[in-house]
């Protein structure tokens, strides 16, 4: 009953959107439509075909990764056989300020798959409180694992995530793994699905210069409907590109949610140090640690050692998502910030690392990335503009090629594997053009940051000057910023 109540609910919400775009398309002038009119207008630009070449490049590849190479890939890894076993499996989680429910889901999962995977585990757990300790011990005892799986604590202070992974990194170290020895480092949100550490950590064989690898991810969001079809229209397109970028070894994030690791990368001290005390310099804000984005660090020290990186399509993990605030406004624009913030900071040294090290798509990826905040608003302002000066109709054709092009790119989502929804379409633009404004107002404020699940935010120790030049500097360059790529807009208009 509640399956029929929910493909009810789909039906109608798809059938309304098809009327307001029908209703759109009856509301412009035919003229609009008649190719011998001189109100015809077809326009094409280099923007446009740039930025619609880069999603059609990633879909391909994406497409033949995961239905094509993949598959071939899996069957040479099934040859391996008892090869492609690893010496050791450590299956680290980081806790922090999260409820008992989701504490227990998580442990649960990792505790099962320990048992289940076969080979010898350590489950390394980096806490901050007592309680979860003894949730954990308390799981541990009704589990009961055998005795080829292990149990080892670290007890960190509350100083944030990035001090959770170096010490349990340390606490791994000490341990002595070897060669063949994988790491797979797990968030205190991330429940792992069933025998998710025997498909990812045969892979580190096969391919001996990757150095880590992450997983597919699906979600269950604690909030409302656009909050929960939000979170999954980002999984589902996160899997296209993790897919398109993993057909060149370069994936460009090692998810915090749960990625795998060599040991012997894990257990490096630039790479421990990398994680922990990241940070950059920059021309005008000085030095700043990175708060958040280990996830970033880590995939910028794989590509500094030298290592490759890879996804894993079929190894599904189901992260249990709180959003920071009750308002799918407010909560979608913090986690926007944080999320564009560790991008945008990581771009442009990763940008210095050379086409060499990275290779052409890579870097032509990392390029449109810095672009993209302001391509993605390009289409808007014209029409705004165009409207304007010559009319509603042109604001009404742009809502309506909008409206027709995000269908097609959410029937294109469905072949993911993952669900789509007729909220999506929305949701896609919502997400190009609020995403963009966050983009630029976050590129020229790189040194503020904040984790929306625990109130820890940078401090920096600057002098007062320093401090007040930071804020009207990044202020006046907004705003500069803004007023030129609207000016020359209005000129070309």
């Amino acid at each position: 009953m509640h399956r029929l109540r929910q493909g009810l609910l789909q039906a109608a919400g798809w059938l309304f959107y098809l009327c307001v775009l029908a209703a759109i398309a009856m509301a412009l002038p035919k003229s609009l439509f008649d190719s011998q009119s001189k109100d015809f207008i077809f326009l094409v630009g280099i923007v446009g075909i740039w930025r619609y070449s880069m999603g059609a490049t990633h879909f391909v590849r994406g497409m033949i990764f995961l239905y094509i190479v993949y598959p071939h890939l899996r069957r040479k890894v099934r040859k391996l056989g008892k090869e492609a076993d690893p010496s050791h499996v450590f299956l680290m989680v980081t806790s922090f300020r999260i409820d008992a429910l989701t504490t227990a889901q998580v442990y649960s999962s990792v505790i099962e798959e320990a048992i289940a995977c076969g080979y010898p585990t350590t489950v390394v757990c980096s806490l901050v409180e007592m309680s979860d300790e003894l949730l954990v011990k308390a799981l541990w005892a009704k589990y009961n694992p055998p005795s080829h799986v292990t149990l080892d604590f670290v007890r960190i202070a509350g100083t944030g995530k990035r001090d959770g992974l170096a010490f349990g990194f340390r606490a791994i170290s000490r341990h002595m793994p070897d060669d063949r020895a994988v790491v797979a480092v797990i968030d205190g949100d991330t429940v792992l699905a069933e025998g998710v550490v025997k498909k990812t950590v045969p892979w580190f064989q096969l391919f001996g210069n990757v150095g880590g690898l992450t997983t597919n991810e699906f979600c269950e969001v604690r909030g409302g409907y656009i909050m929960s079809e939000w979170h999954k229209l980002r999984f589902a397109q996160r899997h296209i590109n993790m897919c398109s970028m993993a057909l060149s070894k370069r994936v460009l994030t090692m998810t915090g949610r749960m990625s795998v690791f060599r040991a012997t990368v894990v257990t490096d001290p630039d790479f421990i140090a990398d994680v922990e005390s990241d940070s950059l310099q920059h021309w005008r804000l000085g030095r700043f640690k990175f708060l958040t984005g280990d996830d970033k660090s880590s995939w910028f020290s794989l590509m500094r050692l030298g290592y490759d990186t890879f996804y894993v399509p079929d190894a599904a993990i189901n992260t249990v998502e709180h959003p920071p605030e009750k308002s799918f406004l407010k909560a979608s624009r913090k986690l926007m910030y944080r999320w564009y913030g560790n991008n945008l900071r990581q771009n442009s040294r990763a940008l210095g690392l050379g086409v060499r090290r990275l290779g052409v798509f890579t870097s032509i990826v990392l390029f449109d990335q810095r672009v993209s905040m302001w391509t993605s608003i390009l289409g808007l302002t014209v029409a705004i503009l165009a409207s304007l000066k010559y009319g509603a109709s042109f604001l009404l054709a742009y809502l309506l090629w909008i409206g027709i092009t995000r269908l097609i790119l959410t029937l294109l989502l469905s072949c993911s594997g993952h669900s789509i929804g007729p909220a999506y379409p929305v949701i896609l633009y919502y997400n190009q053009i609020v995403g963009a404004l966050m983009k630029i107002y976050v590129f020229f404020r790189l040194d503020r940051q904040s984790w929306t699940r625990q109130d820890t935010k940078l401090s920096r120790d600057m002098a007062s000057f320093q401090g007040w030049f930071n804020t009207w500097s990044s202020r006046t360059m907004t705003f500069s910023a803004g007023s030129i790529f609207v000016a020359v807009l209005l000129t070309m208009v």
